[in-house]
């Protein structure tokens, strides 16, 4: 699959002979990994049957995307680790939600899932994901963990796609 890199005029910055390297969309022939915490899983799952939705209105074959679950956000970082290991999978989602209460507790597991995630990208190459929604209250997190084409689950498909392809076109870029 072609990506896309394009160079000359950019309309969008308006200087030209800037090249613009983008990825895109479409999900055909991808494979993507979604790890989703159970912890508040109401809202969990809202969020993955947004995400599968979104990646098979991509093109993500049914067939190539894979969930696991696990107990909460701070297990998240480990099963992502471990696909990121194997090399199956082009991109790696994941998923939870971690709501305030009246301890920081909520914030010092929001801090370390968002950096283990990080360097895990960084360490295995591969796009990584982070949809683990932070919320002060209940009301803010069912606002954000929605299975509708607007929420956070389908958020982190189209990202997911979108990145596979920048990576892809980053590496292709002539030097």
């Amino acid at each position: 699959m072609k990506t896309d890199v394009r160079g000359g005029p950019c309309p969008e910055l308006g200087f030209p002979g800037v090249t613009v390297v983008s990825g895109n969309f479409r999900g055909g022939g991808l494979r993507i990994g979604i790890v989703t915490a159970r912890y508040n899983e109401s809202l969990t799952l809202a969020l993955a049957r947004g995400c599968v939705r979104e990646l098979i209105a991509l093109g993500v074959a049914p067939g190539h995307i894979a969930l696991a679950w696990v107990p909460g956000a701070y297990e998240v970082p480990y099963g992502i680790d471990r696909w990121a290991r194997s090399r199956r999978f082009d991109a790696l989602i994941g998923l939870g939600c971690v709501i305030q209460g009246e301890t920081p507790h909520a914030g010092l597991i929001s801090t370390e899932v968002a950096r283990a995630l990080s360097e895990i990208a960084r360490l295995h190459d591969v796009p990584v994901i982070d949809t683990v929604v932070s919320a002060n209250t209940l009301a803010q997190a069912g606002t954000r963990c929605t299975d509708a084409p607007d929420g956070r689950g389908a958020y982190a498909a189209r990202t997911a796609v979108e990145m596979v392809h920048l990576r892809r076109a980053l590496e292709d870029l002539p030097s």
